[in-house]
């Protein structure tokens, strides 16, 4: 028996590396959330072990090259491989997997092994794309429904298909999807130096996502930090970030008024980061938002990040960022993914908001849960290949 242990990101990968590597038939083991060996791991995101077996990997790999030259000798026969799938495509459109198998099989071009390579990528290209297209009972192709049920709003979507369509290649639409998501997200990687403020609706987690922020700077990055919080309205906002200021030992000030916040900047002078909180505001009330202005004007701001969570909804997103432009944000951090099952509201927000993603948080840990995502994890987490 053959044992194998995996340390992946989600059961998905863990899958995909255990019948790429063990074959259908191994077995599961065990599996279990740890973190990884060192100092770096401890201050890491956890990871997940999956332990699985196989009674014996070489027989499996015989059978599969077997196949896999009995398939290949029965590819030297007959008509072009493109007049054959047509011919094979039901009248309705809908193409089958006999119809697919005996169009590859019966193809006379296939003498060697790059003529078959590249032979079975278009033709697989072709069927994906035929198939997605097939519509259902809605209307809806596949990748309409998939873009629907991921939260996607009218406008964005109608986006996305015209990118798609001007797409050329053989690639299926599920692909150009993907290519289309990440070309619309922009992305940026911040570098957390000078004065940094978090501005944003009630409810979406500054307080959270500053500790995080504070945690990552000062405890894994070394930097001399310091917090500043003028949340005064919420009952309980202070205490719980001097907290975190004192178990990370980061110098915290309580700010009410613009002096204040003169004087509680000077006494962090010199520091590399001063990370500064505010009292969550509503769009809608341009006073209050007027009010935020006036501290913002008196600090020296290196970069201001408007905070929404990716549960709110799609109807309030506009107005929310509306409310908000006149702070004149930088970037954007969007929070609470671990507490949504549709990741549409990310390409919502971006899309709208006309400024890069800079953080997501993804739980309640600090200073764990908080992380730079790449396009490419973006249209994965939109399309439904991966998830938080």
């Amino acid at each position: 028996m053959i044992i194998k242990r995996y340390l992946v990101n989600n059961m998905k990968e863990a899958l995909s590396k255990i019948r790429r590597e063990l074959g259908k038939d191994a077995l599961i083991i065990s599996q279990r959330r740890i973190r990884k060996p060192g100092i770096k791991g401890y201050f890491s995101k956890k990871v997940l072990e999956v332990t699985a077996a196989v009674e014996n990997i070489k027989r499996h790999e015989d059978i599969d090259l077997k196949s896999s030259v009995e398939a290949i000798k029965k590819m030297v026969k007959y008509e072009d491989t493109e007049t054959i799938l047509q011919r094979r495509i039901e009248p309705k459109g809908i193409v089958t997997e006999a119809s697919v198998s005996t169009a590859v099989l019966e193809n006379p071009k296939l003498t060697n092994s790059n003529e078959l390579m590249k032979e079975m990528q278009e033709v697989k290209g072709l069927i994906n794309s035929l198939i997605n297209k097939v519509p259902d009972k809605t209307g809806n192709s596949k990748l309409e429904n998939k873009l629907i049920e991921s939260d996607i709003n009218i406008k964005v979507l109608k986006k996305l298909f015209t990118k798609i369509k001007s797409m050329p290649g053989a690639e299926d639409e599920f692909t150009k999807a993907k290519m289309a998501i990440e070309k619309i997200v922009s992305i940026t990687k911040v570098k957390m130096e000078g004065t940094v403020i978090l501005v944003g609706p009630t409810g979406v987690g500054k307080t959270t996502t500053i500790a995080k922020l504070a945690g990552k700077l000062s405890l894994i990055e070394k930097k001399k930090v310091g917090l500043i919080t003028i949340d005064t309205y919420r009952i309980g906002a202070v205490d719980q970030l001097k907290t975190y200021a004192d178990i990370m030992n980061i110098p915290f000030r309580v700010v009410l008024n613009v002096k204040e916040m003169e004087t509680a900047l000077e006494s962090m002078k010199g520091f590399d980061v001063i990370l500064i909180d505010t009292t969550g505001r509503s769009s809608k009330n341009t006073f209050q938002i007027s009010e935020l202005q006036a501290f913002i004007d008196k600090v020296n701001l290196r970069s201001v990040h408007l905070v929404l969570s990716s549960t709110t909804k799609n109807k309030d997103i506009d107005n929310i960022i509306d409310g908000y432009r006149i702070l004149n944000f930088d970037n954007i951090i969007i929070t609470k993914l671990d507490e949504t099952t549709t990741y549409g509201s990310i390409l919502n927000i971006l899309d709208y908001g006309k400024k890069p993603l800079s953080f997501v948080t993804t739980g309640q840990n600090v200073p764990d849960d908080i992380r730079n995502l790449t396009p490419l994890e973006v249209s994965n987490l939109i399309i439904g290949e991966d998830s938080v």
